[in-house]
């Protein structure tokens, strides 16, 4: 065989296996969504139910935000809170929108759509688990002594913020009056807590993990700058 043969192969061997590799990084990548909604929307709850069913997706994590801006028309979301609302709203200047709705749901801090439209969602959801892994491992751990800590490790991204999402994998709620008035939602996902553990620039870094009162927790990693996120993972004890 030539050499100009051999370099060839060896050439197509490397791609594929270059292609390999960065398709097996996508797919252990998780894509965080998260569904902006209320009790009080009453084209909400099929988003909800949706949400229920994406969140036992393998590779998908998954909250819900309930927002407190429905909470003066007739029923008050008894897990709204103002901290969502202003994520949400951080989140129209990230995406460059004029406005907010529910239900929206936000795809890897990155893309949104109506929180009930599953067509997109799933475009959205396999777009996002084709991008490149870039940001840092996340490890929870045990410290010496004997404190629940997080670590990430050194990548070559972007300024970010760690965040620790406590959430309850599930709750019914009869609901009394407004849109939804008569009645009983099941919600899945929902946000209890959200809690900012600190600045990550890059390098190897350890956070403690403060007690929050929720089923299960999400830790995720959000550059600074609009862009998607660069690293999620469910660190439920």
């Amino acid at each position: 065989m030539s050499l100009i043969r051999r370099l060839a192969l060896s050439a197509a061997g490397f791609v594929l296996a270059g292609s390999a590799a960065h398709a097996a990084r996508a797919a252990d990548r998780p894509v965080l969504i998260e569904l902006f909604t209320s009790q009080g929307c009453n084209s909400c709850p099929p988003a909800d139910a949706l949400l229920g069913e994406l969140a036992r997706r393998p590779g998908v994590l998954a909250l819900a935000f309930h927002v407190d801006y429905w909470n003066g028309l007739g029923w008050s979301d008894p897990f709204s809170s103002k901290l969502a609302t202003a994520r949400q709203n951080d989140y129209a200047q990230r995406l460059g929108k004029r406005s907010i709705y529910t239900p929206q749901l936000v795809v890897d801090g990155a893309e949104d759509a109506v929180g009930s439209d599953r067509t997109d969602i799933d475009a959205l959801i396999a777009a996002a688990r084709r991008r490149d892994a870039t940001g840092p491992t996340i490890e929870a751990a045990t410290d010496a002594a004997g404190k629940r800590v997080v670590r990430l490790g050194a990548a070559a991204a972007a300024r970010a913020t760690v965040w620790l999402a406590g959430y309850d994998r599930s709750r019914v709620t009869p609901v009394g009056r407004g849109e939804n008035g008569g009645r009983t939602l099941t919600e899945y996902q929902v946000v209890r807590s959200l809690v900012r553990l600190g600045d990550w620039t890059g390098a190897a870094a350890q956070y403690d993990l403060p007690d929050i009162e929720s089923e299960g927790a999400i830790l995720f990693v959000q550059p600074d700058r609009p862009g998607p996120m660069l690293a999620a993972q469910d660190i439920t004890a």
